[in-house]
């Protein structure tokens, strides 16, 4: 992210400590849709009926919303942000029609640009 933004320009906080709001960009997205495939779906239903963890959606999930969140940051980084503040996640599963699961994960925030306080 450009400018001198704290480390972690990315919180879900409406503020950040040490530092102040100069200018609000508007809102950012990233949007991240992955499947899985024939035998993850397998897997991850035979687990389902007999219970146990759910490794493999689990890291689905978790590259989806990485993904996301680099995704919505390319943005606030193309509009001159150098933070996004409020960020918040949504998501969901859905079926493709063709019987393929696929977890979309939507990341959003409002793009900022900070400055240290004085």
């Amino acid at each position: 992210m450009n400018g001198n933004a704290p480390q972690s320009s990315c919180v879900t906080t409406e503020t950040i400590p040490g530092f102040r709001i100069v200018r609000a960009l508007g809102t950012v997205y990233g949007v991240s849709v992955k499947s899985r495939n024939f035998v993850g779906n397998a897997l991850g239903n035979l687990r389902a009926t007999f219970g146990g963890e759910q490794g493999g959606f689990a890291n689905l999930v978790s590259a989806t919303r990485q993904e996301a969140i680099a995704s919505m940051l390319s943005q606030a980084d193309g509009i001159g942000a150098n933070a996004v503040i409020g960020m918040r996640f949504d998501s969901g599963e859905f079926d493709s029609g063709k019987g393929q699961s696929m977890e979309q994960v939507v990341a959003y925030g409002t793009a900022v640009v900070l400055a240290a306080e004085q």
